[in-house]
């Protein structure tokens, strides 16, 4: 396995695991995710937040080059507050794993390639967010040593 940044112009490649990760949250969460977006619409998204400079993708490689996984952060400042200390934090915001590659490493290789380079990028923390029905997703950040500190819940106008 091998594990490198995507180019933006790569998105593509991401699209059919982000389409898996999103039927999950459509099946847990209708309510929240739109059902079966246009592979055109997620790779011009995906395209165009990977093109934002905080923004960096990992893609975790096969030796055939068939994508395995991904991991999506982006490393923010965030100025001191009365009631918070400053700090240069490295958010997750996706990781995806192929199902044939499910339970082989593959999303801890990638959590641990995004800390070392987002420690070597300045970073004092990593955070991550992660839906309450995803078990493995839960299990993958508590392995790498994430401790929950926030809870968020939210009231949808259904309709």
């Amino acid at each position: 396995m091998r594990i490198s940044p995507l180019d933006p112009h790569e998105a593509p490649r991401l699209v059919p695991l982000l389409q898996d990760l999103h039927a999950l949250h459509v099946a847990h969460q209708p309510a929240r995710y739109p059902a079966d977006p246009a592979p055109d619409a997620l790779t011009l998204w995906l395209q165009e937040w990977l093109s934002q400079p905080q923004t960096v993708a990992l893609v975790a490689l096969s030796p055939q080059n068939a994508v395995m996984g991904y991991l999506i952060y982006e490393v923010e400042d965030r100025t001191a507050l009365p009631v918070r200390a400053a700090e240069r934090r490295a958010m997750v915001h996706h990781i995806a794993v192929a199902k044939p590659f499910r339970r082989i490493g593959v999303g801890k290789a990638l959590m641990a390639e995004m800390k070392r380079r987002a420690l070597a990028d300045g970073a004092t923390v990593i955070g991550v967010t992660y839906a309450p029905f995803n078990t493995a997703s839960a299990g993958l950040i508590q392995s790498m040593g994430l401790k929950p500190v926030t809870t968020v819940a939210e009231w949808r106008l259904e309709g």
